[in-house]
């Protein structure tokens, strides 16, 4: 895990749903630090630097990909 690098950060447990799921199916190992102290209090959040998910610096590219897509292309009705 010491190799693993912070890719993005999110406030909230919510946020973080779908991209667990995506990166699942990808076979992609990743890391949410600080999702367990956020979940329980949710005020803390700026105070844990929020949920940093931190991936393998070989998926780097593909992760901000994913990011990329799931910015741009998600149409919720």
């Amino acid at each position: 895990m010491i190799e693993f690098i912070t890719i993005a950060t999110f406030n909230f447990p919510h946020e973080i749903t779908i991209l667990k799921t995506i990166l699942d199916y990808k076979g992609i190992q990743y890391l949410f630090l600080n999702e367990n102290l956020i979940s329980i209090n949710p005020m803390a959040t700026i105070a844990y630097g929020g949920i940093q998910l931190k991936v393998h610096p070989n998926d780097k590219e593909e992760v901000k990909e994913i990011l990329d897509n799931l910015n741009t292309n998600l149409d919720i009705v």
